[in-house]
């Protein structure tokens, strides 16, 4: 394709990178890195701070409190993470405000171009979208720049880049195609991201010991949750003890429920601190309380939207509804992608769901709502109804819910989406009725 011929909109560009990579995810370092040289990405740092997050689980909860804390203590920021839900400009935050049209359209072409200069690259549409984003950043000049990766760590695109502290989340069963099965080599590939001489942020008690191999193969410098930082309590009160960039001991207490996992809470607070950001309590206080992930135990009346997609995510997410417990029904609308363990999310989510309503997801991992319903049979779960779509079953659910009964979308990024554009639609069209409804009683 000609440069005369790219497009012109946000949703022409993805369009084009969605068929321009004869693979969708195609890990490695050689071809990204190259680009981003000859876009002069590696030259020097992205910011006077910069912070990646890797792990199975917990990545975007980390990334959005270390930004809400880094905004309440004054730092200008830039995140980004991946994948979006609704908009692709999700992906890319500038001092919490989503990238704008023409500033991810800018991050293209100029990708286009390098790419082009000399021998031609091939990227993947994460790839590009990557460099994009760290072209924005680059030129936002941000005094922290967050960098969620993608997938595993060592070959991710994101990995080109070189953090003052990395932070390793969660380790567990996701991306087999991709990653294997065996939890020492995922931890591995997740401390690919680690740095020699530069923190290295362990932000769960239960990683696997390759994890700390690979630490102290490169040299760097652990700070492991339950060692050097703690979370005590749950819920509001609770307390964070950690240490600043030059191990002084820092103690904050009284701490709000940021409604997302208190590890990843701890991480992000001990992340922070070792880039030398001087932590306030009231700050810290504000950012808490403040905080919001969409999907991700997120309420919006009776339904639950949540995007965990492994058995791991589905533990911690079946705990916070049992937590709530209410005196209707729960009903499961899920919808999973065919390369995702549907067992081990049904099982660790059947004893707080009373009824099943799976649903069919198509593209290129499909899964049908038979396939699910199937799986739940074996697991004596029962299946209320089955759905071709996540919108046509939550349209019908609203239709029989009781108002004591509540819901729990979940399964996949793709389900928890397309449920929320069903209600944003829903919540609209109520509004136009009831404006036009308003203006005919007004003319009357």
């Amino acid at each position: 394709m000609s440069d005369h011929a790219l497009p012109d909109t946000l949703p022409g560009w993805l369009a084009r990178l969605e068929a321009a990579h004869p693979v969708g995810i195609d890990l490695g370092l050689e071809r990204v890195a190259e680009v981003a040289r000859r876009m002069g990405l590696l030259e020097e740092p992205l910011a006077p701070r910069i912070i990646t997050v890797a792990g199975t689980n917990g990545k975007g909860s980390t990334v959005a409190m270390i930004e809400a804390l880094a905004l309440a203590h004054g730092l200008s920021t830039a995140a980004y993470t991946s994948p979006h839900l609704l908009r692709y400009n999700e992906r890319l935050r500038l001092d919490g405000r989503q990238a704008d049209d023409a500033t991810l359209i800018a991050g293209f072409e100029a990708v286009e171009s390098a790419r082009l200069v000399g021998e031609p690259i091939s990227l993947t549409y994460f790839e590009v979208g990557t460099l994009g984003a760290l072209r924005a950043i680059a030129l936002s000049r941000p005094a922290l720049a967050i960098l969620e990766v993608g997938l595993g760590g060592r070959l991710d695109a994101v990995n080109i880049i070189d953090p003052d502290v990395a932070v390793i989340t969660t380790v567990a069963h996701d991306h087999a195609a991709f990653l294997g099965t065996d939890l020492e080599g995922i931890g591995r590939e997740k401390a690919g991201i680690l740095r020699p001489r530069r923190p290295a942020v362990l932000g769960s008690t239960r990683l696997p010991s390759s994890v700390r191999a690979v630490a102290d193969q490169q040299g760097a410098r652990v700070v492991a949750l339950g060692e050097a930082f703690l979370c005590q309590g749950e819920g509001e009160g609770w307390r964070w003890s950690g240490q600043d960039g030059g191990g002084l001991a820092i103690d904050l207490d009284g701490l709000p429920d940021p409604g997302l996992p208190l590890d990843n809470a701890a991480s992000a607070l001990q992340a922070l601190a070792l880039v030398d950001v001087a932590l306030e309590e009231g700050a810290c206080r504000r950012a808490l309380s403040t905080v919001r992930l969409p999907g991700r135990m997120q309420w919006r009346g009776q339904w639950c939207l949540d995007v965990g997609h492994n058995p791991h995510a589905a533990a911690y997410l079946a705990r916070g509804i049992a937590a709530r417990p209410c005196s209707g029904r729960t009903f499961g609308l899920i919808g999973m992608l065919g390369d995702k363990d549907a067992d081990g999310v049904i099982a660790a989510l059947a004893p707080v769901v009373d009824a099943w309503v799976p649903v069919s997801l198509g593209g290129a991992r499909p899964r049908g709502a038979d396939d699910l319903a199937h799986r739940l049979a074996l697991q004596d779960a029962q299946v209320w109804c089955r759905g071709d779509s996540p919108a046509e079953a939550a349209a019908w659910l609203s239709a029989r819910l009781e108002p004591e009964d509540r819901v729990l979308v979940c399964g996949s990024f793709l389900t928890v989406a397309a449920v929320l554009e069903w209600q944003l639609a829903a919540e609209q069209a109520s509004d136009q009725t009831a404006e036009e409804a308003t203006r005919i009683e007004g003319a009357r």
